[in-house]
């Protein structure tokens, strides 16, 4: 009822000026007859003037009539100054992009209706909403279909006009149109199943962010740190909680600072880990190579320190050096870190008769993910080195990750070969004789992370 009314004076608009023109035509027309009548009456040619005015007449009737189906269904011309926001849009079905904006806003009504009307009067489609309480204010979390034409800075004016403040944005993909709580179900059963996994989930749940497993006490025996508090810490921009397997989490996000709904969240997701213990699948992949070894290809965990130590044992110092890049009598040392689910994922090579003979760590360094490979002398140069780099990319393009590097020699021909055979646009630096290749996984298939788990 409230539109119907609102519209009766628009149709009913009573135009003064159409009035004014029609007298002045009807007092025309009057002078015009009285003029013609006394003409006809007293002249000698009037019959011949009547003749001729009934002519004009018909004349222009008939061009009145062909005027008006020619523009009868034209479409009034629209006034800018006057229409609505609807007329002002830009037509639908062009390119779209993602993105994930967080803005806070005032709590209090209306507040989030302002700033859902600015962003719908640019045709800025909400896709998902998550608030995050603070008390006077809220901080707003959307996932957005924008048109490409939208260029970021307009997004965060449209935020600011609706109120908000604080408006951070990051360009979203098509993982994240799956709702929240199934986002967070897939996160806990995947960290359910692989210890290692608890990083990864931590990041996928917080963002772009920076996740560090620090160890209790350093390879020497030294404390890192003082040690975390069992409920944790909120810094702003930074998350500190235990790690069920010892040391502490640290998660860091300097450009935008955690909510207290987001750090119970982790905390959540990290006292699952604490309750159903350390687990790693035990996938088994037997392989022939070339030579026709048959080889057995799995995950590893510090329940292989003992089988590790011993390949370190019959590997040469050369081999040694090569992989840890330090003196051969700390390799044994660094083993509980490489083999911990925590820090990464380890793949184990082992033999017919079940001797470990190769080793293939994917380590999360930050920001960073690092592979390293150690292939026992007497077992190289049979593929067994480019078979688990392979699988590692595999794994890392599964964890989302946006590149892998390797840190090796300049005389490493063999892990500089295998780098090289992934066929991935590879970036090369070089330090001091210490060579460090990275690998652009942009053009891995997501199909190829299922290898390997």
């Amino acid at each position: 009822m409230a539109d119907s009314s609102a519209r009766t004076p628009a149709l009913r608009r009573h135009h003064w000026r159409r009035d004014l023109v029609e007298l002045a035509a009807l007092f025309t027309a009057v002078t015009v007859a009285d003029s013609v009548a006394k003409t006809v009456l007293n002249g000698r040619d009037g019959p011949v003037l009547l003749i001729a005015s009934a002519v004009v007449l018909l004349a222009t009737a008939g061009f009145h009539a062909w005027w008006a189906r020619r523009h009868t269904h034209a479409p009034p011309p629209l006034d800018t100054s006057t229409a609505t926001a609807d007329e002002r849009r830009p037509e639908p079905g062009g390119e779209t992009v993602l993105w994930r904006m967080r803005t806070t806003v005032r709590d209090e009504p209306g507040s989030l209706a302002a700033l859902c009307t600015q962003l719908a009067d640019r045709r800025v489609d909400i896709l998902a909403l998550q608030t995050h309480p603070l008390g006077e204010a809220t901080v707003d979390e959307f996932l957005l279909r924008t048109p490409r034409s939208l260029e970021p800075q307009e997004l965060t004016r449209l935020a600011a006009a609706g109120g908000g403040e604080n408006t951070w944005l990051e360009r979203a993909d098509a993982h994240d149109l799956v709702d929240a709580p199934t986002r967070v179900l897939g996160m806990a059963t995947r960290t359910a199943l692989d210890t290692s996994e608890l990083p990864l989930a931590l990041r996928q749940l917080l963002g772009r962010c920076t996740i560090r497993s620090l160890p209790a006490s350093s390879l020497s025996g030294a404390p890192l740190g003082e040690p975390v508090p069992a409920e944790g810490a909120l810094e702003e921009t930074v998350l500190r909680l235990p790690d069920p397997a010892g040391g502490s989490i640290v998660i860091e996000r300097p450009q935008l600072p955690f909510t207290p709904t987001e750090f119970a969240r982790a905390r959540a997701l990290v006292e699952l880990d604490a309750r159903l213990g350390q687990r790693v699948p035990r996938r088994r992949d037997v392989l022939s190579l070339p030579a026709g070894n048959a080889i057995t290809v799995r995950r590893a965990d510090t329940r292989d320190l003992a089988a590790a130590r011993a390949m370190h044992e019959r590997c040469s110092d050369r081999t040694l050096a090569m992989r840890y890049h330090g003196p051969v009598s700390d390799a044994d040392r660094y083993l509980g870190h490489l083999l911990s689910p925590r820090f990464g994922r380890t793949l184990a090579v082992e033999t017919a008769p079940g001797r470990l003979v190769a080793l293939g760590h994917l380590l999360w360094d930050g920001d960073e993910t690092e592979v390293a490979l150690l292939v026992e002398d007497g077992w190289q140069r049979r593929g067994i080195g480019a078979e688990l780099l392979g699988r590692l990319v595999a794994l890392a393009v599964e964890a989302r990750c946006e590149n892998v590097y390797a840190v090796t020699q300049s005389s490493n021909t063999a892990m500089v070969a295998a780098m090289r055979g992934l066929g991935l646009p590879l970036d090369y630096q070089i330090e001091e004789g210490t060579l460090v290749i990275s690998a652009r996984l942009a053009a891995v298939p997501a199909a190829a992370g299922t290898e390997g788990r």
